[in-house]
């Protein structure tokens, strides 16, 4: 799977950090959303296209504010 799209609340501590993924492999895509950094933990989901896996980022992100996209 190849990150598409890559957000993270902006929290340096580890046990406060939020990121959400989009990824795909040409064909499936599936947004990851991970809790607590490299070492914390995520949850993935499957999405049946793009647009789906778009709406599904958005609605995990909106628990806070602060999200930055991060450059791929």
């Amino acid at each position: 799977m190849v990150v598409e799209e890559h957000w993270w609340n902006g929290v340096n501590i580890p046990r406060g950090r939020r990121d959400v993924y989009i990824c795909t492999d040409g064909q499936q895509w599936q947004v990851q959303a991970q809790i607590g950094g490299a070492a914390g933990r995520s949850k993935i989901q499957q999405c049946p296209s793009r647009v789906s896996a778009s709406i599904l980022a958005g609605a995990w992100r909106s628990s806070g504010t602060g999200w930055r996209e991060m450059p791929r």
